[in-house]
Formats: structure tokens, sequence, C-alpha cells
């Protein structure tokens, strides 16, 4: 039986980690198909996405996943050009995407949006970024590449910098981590710590540490995940000036790093990454764009078939 079918895709919390694992077994099926074979999981399917803020990766992987296994997609990547500048709300325009496809993605700048999505979609609806809460399909891909570059995830020591306040990739990242034995480490200036709304839940899930000196930590640590500082959401710009440019990683920090560690990015990057590490051993952030494609597929695979693939 397929637990995942016509599933909603809300929250990186509603997996445990025997359900992540097998999702990871769905997309290392994926990734060995031939694609003659990989274009029947969807075939005659239909993905429609919804975004109502800017992205390159998560909305054109997606695209790129659903073509992958045999499915097309429709969609809306500027709201400009859409109703919802007529005044239609969102659950109206869900209702009317719901009916056009057989799974809808959404990216909005509300919290609680994709939640409020699937209660009025007739169909599965994924979450791909609601405000500041969570990006639950970045979380999977996140684990998924630590996974296939490290061989494991449990035991190892995870170093996350940047902006853990605003950045949803964080929240859902360490949800996710909280069904792992792992040590991690947050580091963050003062002001751009995880919120105190949220530091209940996530230590109920994991330990961790927090700290403002990245150097602290850095010649320990087997995954270093950096975020960019995300100067759109911050309420006040000298507030974002004052931290701008708080954590660089160049080849001089790499060279305090263990030889074999990883560096991952969500990405889009500005400056906290220099373009000196990109062809380093230790990069792995544009693989890490590469399996979110395949983790999708996965994904929607198994939300679309009722006896998987």
């Amino acid at each position: 039986m397929n637990e995942f079918y016509q599933k909603d895709i809300i929250s990186i919390k509603d997996f445990s980690k025997d359900q992540l694992e097998k999702v990871f077994a769905s997309t290392d099926k994926i990734m060995q198909l031939n694609p003659s074979d990989r274009r029947e999981i969807c075939k005659g399917k239909t993905l429609a996405y919804l975004f109502y803020e800017p992205s390159t990766r998560t909305r054109l992987s997606f695209d790129s996943a659903m073509a992958s296994i045999g499915g097309n997609s429709l969609g809306i990547a500027d709201t400009n050009s859409s109703s919802t500048q007529k005044g239609e709300s969102l659950a109206d325009t869900v209702k009317m995407m719901s009916i056009y496809s057989d799974v809808l993605v959404l990216r909005h700048t509300l919290d609680g949006s994709s939640r409020f999505a699937a209660e009025v979609s007739d169909k599965p609806v994924i979450n791909a970024g609601s405000g500041t809460e969570e990006h639950p399909t970045q979380a999977i891909q996140d684990l998924f590449t630590i996974k296939k570059e490290k061989k494991k995830i449990d035991g190892l020591k995870i170093g996350i910098v940047g902006d853990l306040k605003y950045g949803r990739t964080v929240y859902s990242l360490l949800y996710g981590l909280g069904n792992y034995d792992v040590d991690v480490r947050l580091i963050s200036p003062e002001s751009l710590r995880i919120r105190s709304d949220s530091t209940y839940e996530i230590k109920q899930r994991l330990d961790y540490t927090e700290s403002t000196n990245i150097e602290d930590h850095i010649d320990d640590l087997d995954v270093l995940y950096v975020t960019r500082i995300q100067k759109e959401r911050f309420p006040d710009e000298e507030e974002y000036l004052k931290v701008k440019g708080s954590y660089v990683v160049g080849l001089d920090l790499l060279k305090q790093m263990k030889e074999d560690s990883i560096i991952l990015h969500p990405l889009p990057r500005i400056d906290e990454i220099s373009t000196d590490i990109d062809k380093t051993k230790n990069a792995k952030y544009f693989e890490q764009a590469e399996y979110g494609k395949h983790t999708r597929a996965a994904l929607l695979g198994l939300t679309l078939n009722e006896n998987g693939f």
C-alpha cells in the first residue's frame, strides 16, 4: 500500500524517519530507471504550479521533475499576469487550478497559506514555501543530498549558518533532522537566531547548540549548510545592513574544515559562499539542486500513483 497516495505535503513534520527513507528509496529508483520507463510513472498527469513569490530552482525543478516522469505542467509563475491582480482570492485561484490539474504546487508569502490551500483544493497540495514557515521538499532534497554524499545521516555533525530567523529552509531541515541522531550547531548573528516561538518544538526533536562564531565549529563539522541573509524579509533595511555579509565561506575557511566535509546551500546565494569554492570537492550545492529534481519526481510519483511505482 502506498501511504503517500493523494496526500498533501505541507510540513516535513508530517514525515517519520521511515517515511523519509521510503522517499529516499523511491528517489534512488527514479535515478536508476531508464528514461522510457521513468516517463511511464506519471504519463497523462498534470502538475499545476502557483507561485506568489519569485523562484528559479523550486519551480523549474518541479517542472523538470514532472516532465522526467512523463507528466506535464502548467501554471502561474508571475501573479501580475493572473486574475489575482483583479482581486481573485487565493481560495478561488486554488480551486480553479485544482480543476485543471492532478496536483498543485504552491508558494506564497503568507504563513499558513499551503495548509489553507489544502483545505480548499480537491487535489493534493505540495508546499513549495509558505511565508517564513517551511519548505518541506527542500528539506527532503537536503536530507537526501547528505545521505548520498556522506552515505549516512545518523552520527553526523552539521552546522547551519546564516539567516536562521527568517530562513524557512532552516526550519524544515531542523524538523527533518529531528528524525536522526545528529549533532547540530546553529551559527548566526544574535538578531538572526531561530525564532523563540519555534525553539520549544525543535528542542523536542533534537539537541542543538547556538553560536555567533563559525570558526569555533568549522574544523569539527561533517556538513556545513549555508543560507543567505534574506534582505526581502527584513521589516527594516537598517537592520539588514547591520548583518549583511556576516559570514563568507572562502578558501581560507575551507582549509580549516575536514577533508571530506561537504558544503550545502539551498540557493540562491549572494556573497556568502565564494565562487572559489565551486570547483572544490567539498562544494555539493549544485549536486544538491540536481538531487532536488529527483526527490521531487519521487514525491510526485508517490502522490499520484495508488500503488506506487
